[in-house]
């Protein structure tokens, strides 16, 4: 798998991904998310591509405190062949780059096959509570 940086000729086929992987939800507008991410550290929003085909995608993020990672996704008939992992070790790289010290993620509680996998990463449960709050509707 190749990876490469998020053009903006990838936002269907990213969008579809994400749909096919199960991680569009009513409240995030999925167009919205990209376009507001191209405009905030693009150099992080990683795509994966196998024959010329994307397959994969991470939008990572880096606000000079902590990195982030978002929007993991490897296309269903692709999984399990190491290419979320193969992403994932490239945002950390990058992030690293940067001089960011550690990265943070968020995963549904009932999603216990995408935890295991993380911790397979080396996350670890932090002692923190996750607050959010919509500035935007969408």
């Amino acid at each position: 798998m190749k990876i490469r940086i998020y053009q903006a000729t990838d936002q269907q086929a990213i969008v579809d991904l994400w749909n096919e992987c199960g991680l569009v939800v009513p409240w995030n507008d999925p167009t919205k998310d990209i376009q507001r991410k191209v405009l905030v550290g693009a150099d992080l929003f990683l795509v994966g591509e196998l024959n010329g085909e994307l397959i994969a995608s991470v939008m990572g993020g880096y606000e000079g405190h902590r990195g982030w990672a978002n929007y993991l996704a490897v296309r269903p008939d692709h999984q399990d062949k190491g290419y979320a992992r193969l992403l994932m070790s490239e945002l950390e790289r990058k992030l690293l780059e940067k001089g960011c010290p550690k990265i943070n993620l968020q995963v549904r509680d009932t999603n216990i096959d995408i935890i295991r996998f993380y911790e397979a990463l080396g996350y670890k449960a932090d002692a923190a509570v996750s607050l959010g709050k919509r500035l935007i509707p969408d």
